[in-house]
């Protein structure tokens, strides 16, 4: 059995069901792919499907609130914005649906040469519980503008997200145009083995596994797998606007983003920033997700709380100092305090790879040049963040940092879904997500020539 347990409330079940089977996942691929044919066939049909799949979702956005915040402990605003951003990501692509798909060009000879983009067939998404509708639909939303039909394999964490949303696309779409196998890896696994794309989000060790068994099958494949994201702070930053933003970037939703800033890098004396930061650090509210005021909610489940404690505990050890949290909270659920790290040593696991949750690093550096190489010092490489009013800083920044995202005086947490999304180094594989660029990867260039008879 999938079993999905309020984070919040532990001993509250949100969902139980059986776990697809490999032979339930190859099914559902089946029914996709018999549905496939003419669900490509009309632009027009797949528009005016995917503008009621986004009326479908706006109809019932209190209620997907209430179940995101129930089920991943998002904080009722931040779930409320991510409905709302699911409902645009169906319009948008109910429109781009209409795009140019090919080009004319001029043949080498007398008749007739051209490009068109055919989709791949069943698409196969594997998504994280972090974002359960965006995520989900801003893979989805273009592989079905394009063409193909979708499985998708939620985390077992968002189960009870992913079946409501099945359940709402039930009526505006075809039968076996979105089917969803809840499940964990075995599923997921069964799933790669069976479709045509596949699109990953999550861990590096499970998307790297993920990309070998698809290219293996000579299957297109995305894999977006989190960061290590720093925040460059400058001299002459507005040093309260900062810190209120990269603690928010920080530690809203309990730093339980691939975009959330795990580093911050401070050029120049640090005292000014850091009394600063850690004060917006304890401003945020910690407590029930439901309550519009909370912008930390808990973490995911135990293990997760237990990793940013330990995570705080290892830095004292190898030398640093913890400036405030540091430990779980005394409540139900899964809960702990935002927390911020000062002078952990260079190979620290805070330093270098991603922990999931309300905690980041407080580094410093001599200058800017210094600053962009220990933004760059890690095998991540998803978004990176500078506060500066200076031009010529932010432009070095621009050209010099190694990340998909480069924002300016704007937290790193946050994505633009019509614009493309992915990183850099461990961070990303494949081609971008959202925006134009999801076009690309959904479907297969064709030339076709056409000589006189």
């Amino acid at each position: 059995m999938i079993e999905s347990r309020s984070p919040q409330q532990p001993d509250d079940v949100v969902v139980a069901v059986e776990e697809s089977s490999p032979s339930s996942v190859q099914a559902a691929v089946e029914r996709a792919r018999k549905a496939q044919s003419d669900w490509a066939r009309s632009a027009a049909a797949r528009s005016a499907a995917l503008s009621a799949a986004a009326d479908a979702v706006q109809a019932a956005a209190a209620e997907l609130t209430d179940l995101m915040v129930r089920e991943v402990g998002k904080p009722v605003t931040e779930a409320k914005g991510e409905v709302a951003r699911s409902v645009a990501i169906l319009r948008y692509y109910a429109q781009q649906v209409f795009d140019p798909v090919g080009e004319l060009h001029e043949p080498s000879s007398a008749g007739l040469l051209y490009s068109r983009r055919r989709p791949h067939g069943v698409a196969g998404l594997i998504t994280p519980w972090n974002f359960p509708l965006a995520i989900p639909l801003w893979k989805a939303a273009p592989a079905l503008a394009f063409g193909n039909t979708v499985v998708l394999k939620p985390a077992p964490e968002s189960t009870a997200c992913a079946l409501r949303l099945a359940e709402l696309l039930d009526g505006v779409l075809p039968a076996g145009a979105f089917e969803v196998t809840p499940g964990d890896a075995e599923a997921g696994e069964a799933l790669v083995a069976a479709v045509d794309v596949v699109s990953f989000t999550g861990s590096v060790a499970a998307g790297r596994a993920v990309a070998a068994a698809a290219t293996g099958r000579g299957r297109p494949v995305q894999a977006e797998m989190g960061g290590q994201n720093p925040a460059v702070v400058l001299p002459d930053a507005d040093v309260r606007a900062a810190a209120a933003m990269i603690a928010g970037a920080a530690a809203g939703f309990a730093g339980q983003k691939c975009t959330a800033t795990k580093r911050v890098v401070v050029v120049g004396d640090p005292a000014p920033f850091r009394d600063a930061f850690v004060a917006a650090v304890e401003a945020l509210a910690v407590g029930d997700p439901a309550d519009a005021s909370t912008s930390v909610g808990p973490v995911i489940d135990e293990r997760a709380r237990d990793k940013v404690v330990a995570a705080a505990r290892s830095a004292v050890d190898a030398g640093g100092r913890v400036l405030t949290g540091g430990q779980g909270l005394d409540r139900d659920g899964w809960f702990v305090a935002p927390t911020v790290v000062e002078d952990a040593p260079m190979d620290h696991l805070l330093a270098c790879d991603e922990v999931f949750g309300p905690i980041c690093l407080l580094q410093q550096a001599d200058s800017l040049a210094d600053a962009l190489a220990l933004a760059n010092g890690v095998d991540y490489g998803l978004v990176a963040g500078l506060y500066t009013a200076d031009l010529n800083a932010a432009l070095t920044a621009g050209e010099q940092l190694e990340a998909g995202l480069v924002k300016v005086n704007a937290p790193t947490s946050g994505v633009d879904f019509y614009l493309p999304f992915g990183g850099e180094k461990a961070s990303s594989l494949g081609g971008r997500e959202q925006g134009k660029a999801a076009r690309d990867f959904y479907t297969s260039l064709h030339t076709v020539t056409i000589a006189p008879a």
